[in-house]
């Protein structure tokens, strides 16, 4: 492989151009008509537009997509993740253009992607399961399976992942108003609507296990991530090693990823999710058939570049280790900042970037497409940046987010730093103590102390706007929103 097309935009893209730059690879970036101006779009050796902001009329249009690269002398595609990077026809239509999917390939994508083929193939590897259904079209059906392994299920689309789609229903009079909103979420999404009903593993911790798989058979396990700090089902918080986890059940884990790996003749990058629950009894969850958002956890830990990975193994090579030679060193968190009010249901924000200022020092990286005067597009997952801490151990690398966080600034659209800051310093989340049930039970706090981010951000914004230019402060100034009477009433304007 010589050129690669990058089938996708914001921070993955970004990341996905620098480890082909780093192997003297070709990147060719896309964008929408929002996306004209984007850190990806500049970094990238060439840039095509593909359609406007909606994800159908571009990032999502696969013939679009193969047409570029196509016409871009490319050889392959890296679709990142999210969009088309878990989609089987796509990586199909890949193959069948002569170029190469980095990723696993549609035959692995069709047994794993579609939720409830996937708990077949993990039961028939011998992969302890929750009790579920499959897939189901008919109500009457679900809420009589729901109510005969009893309360609380999750309902959850057959297709997609990302947490997209999912509903907790803690008995049977919330059955029909989640069955609604789960199936119109998952036709959204996916353009699915089946749904399979879970029973729900209360109090669990959501463990997943990183694999790496090439075209030999081989498959190695690198190592655990805890995601369980999810708001809406969807990740905040992500660390490794998880506090609860001991030696042997991370070896328990590792050896259930690679039955399950094996089993489809897994190839390329993977994450294989469980459910781990008070007594240390785990539950395959999904696979995650693409690179992870939180992926730069385990680079942190085992010092291997997952994404280069993926473009050698995609070109053909053999894995360059074998499960004995994976060392993991220290521990590593990643918190991802979003363009959500924390302290409004984290419901997603749209609008204008006016100022950023990303931390560094000593075992901190922050994974970012942003810069001042961006659009924060209302289309797309609100994902900011990722800001990573390594440290020798768990309290050197919570001591390292504390001060990055503290360091960073993102003015013009709330986020969810508050939120982040917050936790880094709850004593339950210091001494390892969490669950799936985090956020709903711990946030917003009691006591909000100097937590309102925006007041401080606005506050760092008014002491640079005498030297911006006209047209960046008009973009900047903030209108009649809560973060904006915030920082009125704490008269830092």
């Amino acid at each position: 492989m010589t050129s690669v097309l990058v089938a996708n935009r914001g921070e993955i893209a970004l990341r996905i151009i620098r480890a082909c730059h780093d192997l003297g690879m070709r990147a060719v970036a896309v964008y929408s008509d929002v996306d004209r101006d984007a850190l990806h779009v500049r970094a990238a050796d060439a840039a095509y537009p593909i359609g406007r902001a909606a994800p159908k009329e571009s990032y999502l249009n696969a013939a679009r997509l193969i047409e570029v690269a196509k016409r871009a002398g490319c050889d392959a595609v890296h679709p990142g993740y999210g969009f088309l990077a878990e989609n089987a026809d796509f990586a199909q239509a890949v193959a069948a253009a002569d170029l190469v999917f980095i990723g696993p390939p549609a035959t692995v994508q069709r047994l794993l992607g579609e939720k409830t083929a996937a708990r077949r193939v993990a039961s028939e590897a011998g992969v302890p399961l929750a009790e579920g259904t499959e897939p189901l079209r008919d109500v009457a059906a679900a809420r009589a399976a729901a109510k005969r392994m009893g309360y609380p299920v999750l309902l959850k689309p057959a297709a997609g992942g990302g947490g997209k789609g999912m509903r907790a229903v803690a008995d049977e009079s919330e059955f029909a108003a989640a069955w609604r909103g789960a199936t119109g979420e998952a036709m959204t999404a996916f353009g699915a609507p089946a749904l399979y009903v879970e029973r729900l593993v209360p109090h669990a911790r959501h463990i997943e296990m990183q694999i790496l798989g090439d075209a030999r058979g081989e498959v190695v396990w690198l190592g655990e991530r805890d995601c369980s700090i999810q708001r809406r089902h969807q990740k905040l918080v992500e660390e490794s090693p998880a506090p609860t986890v001991d030696d042997e059940l991370r070896g328990r884990l590792g050896v259930a990823a690679v039955k399950v790996a094996k089993a489809v003749r897994y190839t390329n990058a993977g994450t294989v999710e469980f459910l781990v629950d008070g007594d240390g009894r785990f539950y395959f969850l999904e696979v995650n058939t693409r690179l992870q958002v939180e992926h730069p956890v385990t680079e942190m830990v085992t010092g291997l570049d997952l994404v280069t990975l993926q473009l050698r193994i995609a070109g053909g090579e053999p894995l360059p280790f074998a499960q004995g030679d994976i060392v993991r060193r220290g521990a590593a968190i990643e918190c991802r900042v979003t363009a959500e009010d924390s302290f409004g249901g984290f419901l997603p924000a749209g609008g204008i970037v006016a100022l950023v200022r990303e931390p560094a020092g000593p075992g901190v990286r922050v994974d970012s497409a942003l810069f001042a005067g961006m659009t924060v597009p209302s289309e797309y997952d609100p994902l900011l940046a990722k800001v990573i801490a390594h440290g020798r151990d768990r309290a050197e690398a919570v001591a390292r987010m504390r001060r990055a966080l503290d360091e960073m600034r993102v003015a013009g659209v709330p986020t969810a730093l508050p939120f982040l800051r917050y936790a880094m310093g709850e004593p339950d989340f210091l001494a390892g103590q969490y669950d799936t049930d985090y956020v709903p039970t711990h946030w917003p706090p009691a006591e909000r102390g100097d937590l309102p981010d925006g007041a401080a951000a606005a506050g760092a914004l008014a002491a640079v706007l005498a030297v911006r230019s006209r047209t960046e402060r008009r973009a900047a100034t903030p209108t009649d929103t809560a973060w904006a009477r915030a920082a009125r009433e704490d008269g830092l304007r």
